[in-house]
């Protein structure tokens, strides 16, 4: 990241900003998709070792490539030169725009879709991925590929279900404050990948799925809604979901009638912890939040900062966690707890969004401008909040950045931080003051961090 691009507050302390960055850096890094799956997979000759699992590559009649998120390419990347001519090829799906200009790989074809809502290319995707699937045997091994976004990328909609039906439903959760969790609950049981549909469609072939977390907790039922993973969750727990929203009346009536014939048992349940198909699949996780907040942490330490990973399961409304953020920063300036400055206090997690307004944003940029008044009490202070996938809500931000100055040069431009939250309108708060993060995709997804320095 530029200088540019951590305030002007930074700007003025060159020496901070360049270890700033470096920190922000060693998280990205920790969280870099192709050396997380060449760490996962070990190969010796013929023999690849995956956790404690051992695959005889010699014994299988064809190894196949399948999967979705928005680290795919480096993924499948990986894949391809650890297996070489053992692989006999693939089909990933990843965000549009998440592609390098000239891809390196051989055997996997990887297609680009819309997300956050799905659309006719995650359809198509799906399609060609099931038939892929629908020829395998018990002679083949599977490779899943699974990241941030696999969700909207790869969609197979049950019967009666329309695509229009799933885009609506989508963008009523996405703008309710409805978890990732509770989103996924019913994408799994208005699909044929979800929860477990790919591992049901796969069998009687072996699978091996590699996954990068971005959900909180990392539980892998619900990443991507978990394709290749047992479901506890039922029919009857997804229309739970509804009700809790009041979204009911909301709700397009192929979903509603679809999701009824299942609560009557007329539609087929998820795969569920215990069924047969599991003994054939493996499910292990490559990377995630934990990891990147560890490796920033102790880079910050090499650096003389006084260092907490405070938590990875920040969620809750993303206003009201920066103005937690800001209340600590408030108690390092005053009482030195819970640490002393130079400090650097990271967070990660996935806050939510309750739209109210008009305006533009994601998660990230609402915090930190939540956290705006906070910091202006608290010299020589810095949060940064990002979407480790570079891409925070509908915006092509990645996250802002806000310091003790903030709130003085934004009133200078008759920019008031409540006016804003109340439109839900971050971008065009932190847009003229050239406080928003620009990354461009980064090709990995293991939610979102939060950098609190005191310096």
């Amino acid at each position: 990241m530029d200088a540019q691009h951590l305030t002007s507050f930074t700007l003025e302390h060159l020496t901070q900003a360049a270890l700033v960055r470096s920190v922000l850096a060693a998280a990205l890094q920790a969280a870099d998709p192709y050396q997380a799956v060449r760490s996962a997979l070990h190969r010796t000759g013929d023999l690849l070792k995956v956790d404690e699992q051992i695959y005889p590559l010699k014994n299988f009649q064809n190894i196949y490539v399948i999967g979705a998120g928005k680290a795919a390419y480096p993924m499948a990347l990986a894949v391809e030169d650890i297996l070489g001519d053992h692989l006999t090829n693939g089909l990933m799906v990843t965000k549009e725009g998440h592609l390098p200009p000239q891809p390196a790989l051989r055997r996997v074809h990887i297609l680009e879709a819309g997300h956050p809502l799905p659309d006719e290319r995650g359809i198509e995707a799906a399609r060609r991925m099931l038939h892929l699937l629908d020829t395998t045997t018990a002679d083949d091994l599977v490779f899943c590929l699974i990241s941030g976004g696999g969700s909207a990328l790869m969609t197979a909609p049950a019967e009666g279900v329309s695509l229009s039906d799933l885009q609506q439903l989508t963008n009523i959760l996405l703008r309710c404050g409805a978890s990732i969790a509770q989103i996924n609950t019913l994408r799994k049981h208005l699909d044929q990948v979800k929860g477990g549909g790919l591992a049901r469609r796969a069998a009687p072939a072996r699978v091996c799925t590699l996954i990068l977390s971005d959900v909180v907790g990392d539980p892998l039922e619900t990443i991507a809604s978990g394709p290749t993973v047992p479901d506890a969750s039922t029919f009857q727990d997804a229309w739970k979901v509804l009700e809790l929203f009041s979204l009911l009346d909301e709700t397009p009536q192929g979903i509603l009638s679809y999701l009824r014939r299942g609560l009557q048992g007329e539609a087929a349940e998820t795969l569920k912890p215990g069924d047969p198909i599991f003994q054939r699949v493996q499910n292990v996780l490559a990377a995630s939040n934990a990891q990147a907040a560890n490796a920033a942490a102790e880079r910050a330490k090499t650096f003389g900062f006084h260092t907490l990973r405070l938590t990875t399961f920040l969620q809750g409304e993303a206003r009201q966690a920066g103005m937690l953020l800001a209340a600590i920063a408030r108690q390092i300036h005053a009482s030195a707890e819970p640490l002393s400055r130079p400090a650097c206090l990271i967070t990660g997690g996935e806050t939510t969004v309750t739209v109210r307004g008009s305006g533009k944003g994601g998660r990230n940029q609402e915090l930190v401008l939540g956290a705006v008044e906070g910091l202006a009490q608290v010299p020589q202070s810095l949060l940064i909040s990002l979407a480790t996938d570079g891409g925070d809500g509908p915006t092509d931000a990645a996250g802002a950045v806000a310091s003790d100055t903030t709130l003085l040069r934004a009133r200078a431009l008759g920019l008031e931080p409540q006016d804003f939250l109340n439109r839900n309108d971050a971008y065009h708060f932190f847009e003229p003051l050239g406080d928003l993060l620009k990354t461009g995709p980064t090709r990995t997804n293991v939610n979102d961090l939060q950098f609190l320095f005191v310096f």
